[in-house]
């Protein structure tokens, strides 16, 4: 007789759940998740996910876990439209991961005031010593892996993102400030590249240089340095267009004090005219 796991299940089963990330029993929840996990069924999932949540079964991870697979089929708002529908059944502990899934849909919906009101909250309460229950770090789940998270990783993570939403209303002030106060507080070279495109705009090109070349000696991020190289050609391009576009301003005045002598361009006047020898010359 084959050794049998806990509560009559075999090695062989148990392993099953072990590679697929399953959890156990036969529940709504754990439908939706082989349904998406196993059997690829997205709307499946979505269906199983909606019945666990009416059947109260494990509400905040089929809540989450439902916005996620409506996010990845480009249907973001109705996701957003999930979370603010169900939120209010979900215990508080789910309550911080479903705000940062809402300012990650926020920002795919291209709603940015909202993304902006919900992270300046979610940083007021850390200020305030709600955030994290209080406590200095918590257990957070990547790609169905845990890691611990600090306050000081977490908020400059929620400024970074703040810098970037400012930066798509294009108030650039805003942004750089929130930069370089994320960046005080913890260093990050995606970060120091957003810093970097936020000077740019704003036509601060060796504020900027200096940003981008520091990213590209010192960041470890092999990503950050890329980013930061394709934002210097940037940079040197903007810096070429703007010394072309100051030439042309220059010789403005010149040409207006032409135009009441002739119709024609200042660098016209400058060549000499051709005799008439040297017209037949060239015919």
């Amino acid at each position: 007789m084959r050794e049998r796991g806990k509560k009559g299940r075999s090695p062989k089963h148990d392993l099953f759940h072990v590679i697929h990330k399953l959890p156990y029993g036969d529940t709504p929840y754990v439908r939706a998740k082989h349904a998406q996990l196993v059997e690829k069924d997205a709307e499946g999932a979505i269906a199983w996910f909606r019945e666990a949540i009416r059947a109260g079964d494990r509400v905040g991870s089929a809540l989450k876990d439902m916005a996620v697979v409506m996010k990845q089929l480009d249907r973001a708002q109705e996701a957003i439209d999930a979370i603010q529908s169900f939120r209010s059944l979900c215990s508080p502990r789910s309550q911080h991961s479903l705000d940062n899934l809402l300012i990650d849909l926020y920002k795919k919906c291209g709603r940015t005031e909202e993304q902006i009101r919900l992270l300046k909250r979610k940083l007021r309460l850390i200020y305030q010593g709600q955030a994290f229950d209080g406590k200095p770090t918590k257990t957070a789940r990547s790609h169905g892996k845990k890691f611990q998270v600090s306050i000081t990783q977490e908020t400059a993570r929620l400024l970074g993102n703040l810098g970037w939403a400012y930066m798509q209303k294009g108030n650039y002030v805003m942004a750089e400030a929130v930069f370089k106060k994320a960046q005080m507080i913890e260093a990050d070279g995606n970060r120091a590249c957003n810093l970097g495109q936020c000077l740019m705009r704003q036509g601060r090109y060796e504020e900027a240089q200096c940003v981008l070349e520091e990213v590209i000696t010192a960041a470890a991020d092999g990503k950050s340095r890329q980013r930061a190289h394709q934002l210097m050609t940037e940079l040197k391009s903007a810096i070429s267009a703007d010394a072309f576009v100051q030439g042309i301003d220059q010789l403005l005045p010149l040409w207006r004090s032409h135009a009441c002598t002739s119709r024609r361009l200042p660098i016209f006047e400058q060549i000499t005219p051709l005799t008439l020898t040297d017209q037949l010359s060239c015919s």
